[in-house]
């Protein structure tokens, strides 16, 4: 069996193979096919055949697997671009065929719980480098997928205390080489921050949108029709994968719960303050909050990434 970590190639890693071929496997696939000499070659492996016709007709894989143990058996890195909640099942299948010095990394934005699961399977001798892009939007499918997704964007990596700092270091040259800014970060810390950042922004979406679609058929018509910016991002936000955020909030229940009982404790001052007429507190609340949008300017992560024509 080759031993890749002693590998001498200029390549970062001869072949990656990536487990899923949807909005996130497919735009690495492309971001790395538009950048020359990282890699050598891209296995594309998904459950869905018409999701691996599409990566060979798009021209995003070098070739397809449906046998995720065939498409892994010669890798120098497995990327796990799957819903979090299938993690388990994969990892536990394709454990014994993964190569000796292979990384496998992932894209799932849950850390804890789900690299907990995984870890007991895998050899000694293969090493976990997970990882998190900061990016996405609400589409889905390997045709939604597009190179610049990454660029400007973090790329979270949450080794284990035990890492291989060589993995870990290929892995953050990896993902550099396709523009994406990576910080390493605790698993558990990680978890916490994003529940705030983007789990509960997801929740109170879906529930936004929901309680909209609970109204009377005229009311939710008109809501609809008169759709101002506010619902509109809404509903964008909730039009996301139902499978990819169940899996989130399931395996990041405990800072999920945590952070929405925090907002639910300031929704309930907000609505004193509404009912009261305290104009201070709402427009100190306003104040503060539009300082925090100024820093999410400041740090150039307000703009969306938009599609190229790398497709």
């Amino acid at each position: 069996m080759t031993n890749y970590a002693n590998n001498e190639s200029t390549f970062i890693f001869n072949t990656l193979t990536i487990i899923g071929i949807g909005l996130i496997g497919s735009s690495l696939a492309r971001a790395l096919k538009s950048k020359p000499g990282l890699v050598k070659q891209i296995i594309a492996s998904d459950s869905n055949k018409e999701n691996l016709a599409k990566a060979l007709e798009l021209g995003i894989a070098d070739s397809t697997c449906e046998n995720i143990n065939d498409a892994v058996s010669n890798s120098d890195c497995v990327i796990l671009c799957t819903p979090i909640g299938t993690y388990e099942t994969i990892v536990k299948k394709i454990a014994h065929s993964l190569p000796a010095g292979c990384v496998l990394s992932d894209v799932g934005s849950v850390k804890a719980e789900p690299i907990e699961n995984i870890v007991q399977y895998l050899p000694s001798n293969v090493h976990l480098v997970p990882g998190h892009p900061i990016a996405g939007t609400e589409k889905s499918g390997p045709e939604a997928g597009f190179a610049s997704l990454f660029e400007g964007r973090y790329w979270l990596l949450t080794p284990l205390e035990n890492a291989d700092r060589e993995a870990v270091f290929k892995m953050r040259r990896l993902c550099e080489g396709i523009g994406a800014m990576v910080e390493e970060m605790d698993i558990n810390y990680h978890d916490k921050v994003l529940a705030i950042t983007s789990h509960l922004p997801h929740l109170i979406a879906y529930t936004i949108v929901g309680t909209a679609d609970d109204l009377e058929d005229q009311t939710q018509a008109d809501v609809i029709r008169f759709s101002a910016s506010g619902f509109r991002d809404f509903t964008r936000i909730a039009g996301s994968n139902p499978i990819m955020w169940r899996d989130v909030f399931l395996n990041n229940r405990e800072a999920v719960l945590e952070m929405l009982q925090r907002f639910s404790e300031d929704l309930t001052l907000l609505q004193r303050a509404i009912r009261w007429g305290e104009g201070d507190v709402l427009e100190a609340l306003f104040t503060r909050t539009r300082d925090i949008r100024r820093g999410v300017i400041d740090a150039r992560q307000d703009v969306p990434p938009s599609p190229d024509d790398t497709k």
